[in-house]
């Protein structure tokens, strides 16, 4: 495992080269910190990180991850949902959107709907679109553990099963993303983040 920090003058390239040699990183994001690696995505080698990313949080086939994506009008490269501008407004930032996905998605996958965040860090968001593909977030811990946001406890917990991380400092405080689904045209909300909003 290879530690650098983000403030490193080749971060961004180091980091772009180990997810696309489809390695798994913890990377820093404008919440918490998150296990990370590239979507299978049609026209790109697939290497099943998702599959890497569960074996080490012991987690279950049926909890889908978040997609990271570059830019808030990538998610409709992926979905012809209708998404309120309003919702969308709050991109880039910590709000994840649950859309179903169309037929000529170019994601990888047997799920019909799927999450995708545009965050708030323009070095993660610079990460996402030199790899070319969405990138997978999830939360930095074990399945039904506490979310780690100290550097240390990081490295202490996972340092012999990732391939790299990306040192941002503590993230002491941090607060997960908020959480919404569109379902008929309506949006409803999963799980209250960082940034609060209602209905619309």
């Amino acid at each position: 495992m290879k530690v650098i920090h983000k403030s490193e003058e080749d971060s961004l390239t180091r980091t772009v080269l180990c997810l696309k040699e489809g390695g798994v990183a913890v990377l820093p994001t404008d919440t918490v910190y998150g296990f990370s690696s590239v979507a299978d995505f049609k026209g790109f080698k697939s290497f099943s990180t998702d599959s890497k990313i569960r074996l080490i949080k012991g987690r279950g086939e049926e909890k889908p991850f978040i997609h990271l994506i570059a830019s808030p009008e990538d998610i409709f490269l992926y979905t012809d949902d209708t998404i309120p501008p309003s919702l969308l407004e709050n991109w880039p930032g910590p709000l994840t959107i649950i859309v179903s996905l169309k037929k000529d998605s170019p994601l990888i996958t047997k799920l019909e709907t799927a999450a995708f965040r545009c965050p708030g860090d323009e070095w993660l968001r610079s990460v996402i679109k030199k790899t070319g593909r969405p990138v997978f977030s999830t939360s930095v811990n074990r399945s039904g553990c506490p979310v780690l946001d100290k550097s240390s406890s990081i490295l202490e917990e996972f340092s012999k099963e990732i391939d790299l991380f990306v040192d941002d400092g503590d993230k002491k405080g941090s607060v997960p993303s908020t959480i919404v689904k569109i379902e008929e045209g309506t949006v409803k909300v999963l799980r209250q983040g960082e940034l609060k909003i209602g209905g619309c």
